[in-house]
């Protein structure tokens, strides 16, 4: 298997490495290139839907699209410009079908490979800050709204970055202090549920929102294909949930505000805003039951699931016992690497019961409260304190761990994660390496930098939680 995303594969895999660890590293990285394209969006979408005698059949629905006078394609997210080609190729099938869209996507994604045509406008977005182009693709999205009618259909496509990629704030607030709240926010150590309830209710198209606008103007029917980049799949989380109703309240912003302490470095507008939202409930987000979800259909397609099935059956031919150990990571990365770090010291104990080779394999999202000016990202933050604790410790047999996130890129990093292992260990310890310091600086991507394992893909083009991989094996096992 040679992989053709890992841009530095052969870096990682340097042949002055002793043989057991080439090998944990080749099938690690294997694993990761196996867990990105098993979430590339042409892969979720063509498992889900499909166009049959004039039906769009999605999942376990049919929608029969001689019933719509027009298509309407709307969007936003990392993996959307992806999914959007996909719907084309399969909408040029019926060519009675007419549609037309707009679609927000990170700047600096290429897309020139996947045959959009202009029917479909690909406007370029400010991630994980929000800007003034993102909500001008979004008003675009809402014209195309207005010229909707009861008897047209509306595709809405949303993956991982449709919170920032889809700004609309209310009107009393100013992109630059949008821009304001989301940097604090990011900063804070909020989880991705929090920061997203806060971002529901500044926004005039998240939080169910958008089902609100499309049945005050026209009732169309709503169809949304969701890739989850969300632990649990919270479909009202994922993006914040333009099409889903929201059970979240303004009294729910301002607790997560005073728990991070926020309230007195916001925006006077934002504050003024939740004061009102306090005690004027018609400022609140749509809620489960609402009349303008009637004719909103909303169909999971993908999440990190299919990454860890992938790469489960890939590791268990490869002769590993695979303990599929946490499926909602959260919380302070540099918390969580020390509980990897104790996880692992279990396994080890195990070797004695003649279990050869160990993995553990974990999805979700961590946090990161940044103190420090350094450059990283979550998951090789979580990293790095694993690595610290490494030093302190007797390590038996061989080990590799990598973490990352699937979309590419984490934090200001260029990096979409890194990999840690008893070379990395052994390096660390000869240059007697202060941990701490980069640590306590959030700079763990130097580090990565200065060891050689930061691993580089560039956008994927995907977006779905972060996983992270654990291989242990015993001395005397050389594998393949």
């Amino acid at each position: 298997m040679s992989p053709s995303i890992i841009k530095n594969y052969s870096q990682l895999l340097s042949p002055e490495l002793s043989k057991p660890q080439l090998v944990l590293r080749k099938i690690i990285l294997n694993s990761l290139e196996l867990a990105i394209t098993s979430v590339m969006p042409k892969n979720l979408m063509e498992e889900s839907l499909k166009v049959e005698n004039g039906k769009l059949i999605i999942q376990n629905s049919e929608f029969n699209l001689n019933n719509f006078k027009e298509i309407y394609i709307i969007g936003g997210g990392k993996a959307v410009a992806h999914m959007a080609a996909y719907l084309e190729k399969m909408l040029s099938n019926t060519p009675k079908v007419q549609y037309k869209g707009v679609i927000n996507i990170p700047d600096g994604l290429t897309i020139d490979d996947l045959g959009l045509t202009n029917s479909i406008q690909v406007n370029y977005a400010s991630h994980p800050i929000p800007n003034e182009a993102g909500i001008n693709g979004v008003l675009r999205m809402k014209e195309l709204i207005k010229a909707s009618s009861k008897n047209s259909l509306i595709i809405f496509l949303v993956s991982g970055g449709g919170s920032a990629l889809l700004p609309l704030p209310r009107k009393s607030i100013q992109i630059k202090d949008l821009q304001i709240m989301n940097a604090l926010l990011l900063e804070s150590g909020a989880s991705i549920n929090e920061i997203n309830v806060v971002r529901k209710h500044l926004s005039d198209f998240k939080g169910g929102n958008l089902a609100r606008i499309i049945f005050e103007t026209s009732q169309a029917t709503l169809v949304s294909l969701i890739i989850s980049d969300v632990i649990g799949n919270n479909l009202s989380s994922i993006a914040s949930g333009p099409s889903v109703p929201d059970s979240s309240t303004f009294k729910d912003v301002r607790n997560i505000l005073n728990t991070y302490k926020l309230f007195e470095k916001i925006p006077s507008t934002i504050n003024t805003l939740i004061q009102e939202g306090l005690i004027n409930n018609t400022l609140e987000t749509p809620k489960p039951g609402d009349k303008c979800f009637n004719n909103v259909h909303n169909f999971l397609i993908g999440s990190v699931k299919s990454a860890v099935h992938t790469i489960t059956n890939y590791l268990k031919d490869k002769g590993f016992t695979v303990n599929y150990f946490i499926d909602d990571i959260r919380g302070e990365a540099r918390e969580f690497g020390e509980k990897v770090f104790d996880q692992f010291l279990v396994n080890s104990n195990r070797f004695h019961q003649h279990i050869e080779r160990h993995a553990l394999i974990g999805t979700g999202e961590l946090t990161v409260t940044i103190k420090g000016e350094g450059i990283g990202g979550r998951n090789q933050e979580m990293l790095l304190s694993f690595l610290d604790k490494t030093l302190k410790s007797k390590i038996k047999g061989n080990f590799c761990f990598m973490g990352a996130n699937l979309d590419g890129i984490e934090g200001n990093s260029n990096a979409m994660g890194a990999l840690v292992d008893n070379e990395v260990r052994n390096q660390a310890l000869k240059f007697d390496f202060d941990m701490k310091k980069y640590l306590d600086y959030n700079d763990s991507n130097s580090m990565f930098k200065l060891l050689g394992t930061e691993i580089i893909t560039g956008p994927t083009g995907s977006n779905v939680n972060d996983i992270i991989i654990l291989l242990h094996e015993e001395l005397s096992k050389n594998g393949e």
